[in-house]
Formats: structure tokens, sequence, C-alpha cells
């Protein structure tokens, strides 16, 4: 989804200077993906650091981030293997990655040798599946309902047959109650 340079600006902005909010907060809070936001901050970083002072000022072509191949993923990934602390963060920043996109990359090859997919759903995929989630829900809940009338039924059928078994559910026919009142008064 293409956001305006305004948006992306207030959002570096957010993550900068006293009272920063983290790329995941934020992410958190304005539904913008946290490697997209970390992304618009090292581009931003990069741009502060070669701008030139107010007076040698030259219109530039924002440059685009970085298009990694699956090769280049791999290789950085191999690169990374025990590493830690300094020598991690130095290599994250020659090659000009947060941590997170690393572990977004682990993930996906983690995922890849599995067969399970880590990619985020989109906005419309994640809605489309909230609501057969909550369609599925109302069913099971209807379903344990009519589980609960049917086994009800079911009883009632029992103790009928039970009942009739022992000839306690009989009614009198017409014409036997009169001659059940005859013999009750001999």
């Amino acid at each position: 989804m293409p956001y305006t340079d305004a948006f992306k600006t207030q959002m570096v902005k957010r993550m900068v200077g006293p009272g920063a909010v983290s790329a995941a907060a934020l992410a958190r809070q304005v539904g913008v993906s946290q490697p997209t936001l970390s992304q618009w901050l090292r581009e931003a970083n990069r741009v502060a650091a070669m701008t030139p002072p107010p007076e040698e000022k030259k219109p530039t072509v924002p440059a685009g981030p970085k298009k990694w191949t699956p090769e280049e993923k791999l290789r950085v990934l191999a690169a990374i293997q025990g590493l830690t602390g300094e020598e991690l963060g130095a290599l994250l920043r020659s090659e000009g990655l947060h941590e997170a996109q690393l572990r977004e990359w682990q993930q996906a090859a983690e995922g890849a040798l599995s067969g399970t997919s880590t990619e985020p759903l989109p906005a419309k995929e994640r809605k489309r599946l909230a609501a057969a989630e909550k369609g599925v829900k109302e069913l099971e809940r209807e379903l344990h309902r009519k589980e609960k009338a049917l086994a009800e039924t079911a009883a009632l059928l029992v103790l009928k047959r039970k009942l009739q078994a022992i000839g306690w559910d009989e009614r009198p026919r017409e014409g036997e109650d009169d001659a059940a009142d005859e013999k009750s008064e001999k």
C-alpha cells in the first residue's frame, strides 16, 4: 500500500526525539507493519546523514527501499551465523538492515523449510478470516444448543417408553372410566 510522504514523515517523527515510540509499538497503534516503519526510519537517517547543509541543498530523488533477492537474503542469513552483540550489529549496519527484518527472514526461511508460511495476511484477508471465525463460533453455539435439545428429547422418549412398558402412561379409554368407577363403588 503506498503511503504519502507526509504520513511517513509523521511516523518517523513519532519514532525519534523525546517521547519516542518504538517501531513495534507504533505498528500496533497505526496498523503499518513494524519492518515498514523501521525501513522508513532507516531511510530518514540515511537522508539526514547525506543531506548537505541548507545553503548547498540540491533537489534529490529519494531512493526507494532496497529490493532484496532471495540469494542476498540467504547470503546475509549465512553470514550472521555465530555472530552476536557488536559483530552482529556491525554486519546489520553495513548491510543496512534492522534486526527485526533479519528475524522475519529467519522465520520465513524456517517456515519454508518446515512447509509453513510466516507471511502476514493482508488486511482484507484478515477481515474475511475474522468474519469466517465469527460465523464458525455462531454455528458452534447453534449446534451446541440443538445437541442439548436433541439429548433432552431423546431422554423424554426413553422415559416415555419405560413408563409405557410398566403401564404408567396408559390413559383410561372411553368406557373404561365408567367400568373403573363401578368397580370402585362395589
